[in-house]
């Protein structure tokens, strides 16, 4: 059995503009910043053997911020990059509509296996994280690793675990800097508490209401 600590990066500017980010990047804010070094300072009370990133600049960021207060090294990972929304990374959902409605119109119903000009299908990218998480997790059987990523590599793995249809909305948030506990025991997947923020306190929880993606 492996655990698996899943880690949503801190606060970008992206996320306080409503931007879609995906393989495009934005900096963390100072909110965000801090998130990360908080993070630092609760996963040091934290057993785990190894650090994995995405090796978007946003998570790798966040990593850093761990890394320096734990002592672990960094291994970037580019299968835990976020979902690729092609031709409408960086817009806001109203640019999107405007760039390209029928796309648009198209994402928005949740198909599967549509996929953005240039980007990834739900599908496609549900495979990819999957495939990438378990191939972590077999490879340190029975330790404890965390993995800082992106909020639909999280929602991979909610989905993995709790048998949620890909078309399906989603029932509980995307927390940035939040910790998501996870297991594997090599043929199926567990989920444990999910969205932990308790380092962050009441008033350093990055909430957008009740977007979902």
């Amino acid at each position: 059995m492996t655990q698996l600590i899943l880690i949503r990066h801190g606060e970008t500017l992206w996320n306080t503009e409503r931007r879609m980010q995906g393989q495009l990047d934005s900096p963390l804010t100072e909110r965000g910043l801090w998130q990360a070094q908080q993070l630092g300072i609760r996963l040091k009370k934290q057993y785990f053997t190894t650090l994995y990133s995405s090796d978007l600049p946003r998570a790798a960021r966040t990593a850093e911020q761990i890394a320096v207060v734990t002592g672990h090294n960094i291994l970037t990972d580019e299968r835990l990059r976020e979902r690729h929304f092609g031709v409408f990374e960086g817009m806001t959902q109203k640019e999107m509509q405007a760039c390209d409605p029928e796309s648009y119109e198209r994402f928005m119903s949740r198909d599967p296996q549509y996929a953005v000009p240039g980007g990834e299908s739900p599908a496609a990218f549900f495979v990819r994280c999957r495939a990438a998480l378990e191939e972590l997790a077999q490879r340190h059987a029975d330790e404890t690793i965390a993995i800082v990523t992106h909020g639909l590599v999280l929602d991979s793995a909610y989905r993995a675990a709790t048998g949620l249809a890909l078309d399906a909305q989603r029932p509980v948030p995307l927390v940035n800097a939040s910790l998501n506990w996870f297991a594997f025991d090599g043929s199926s997947w567990s989920a444990g508490a999910w969205g932990d923020a308790e380092h962050l306190g009441p008033d350093g929880v990055t909430i957008f209401g009740d977007r979902r993606i």
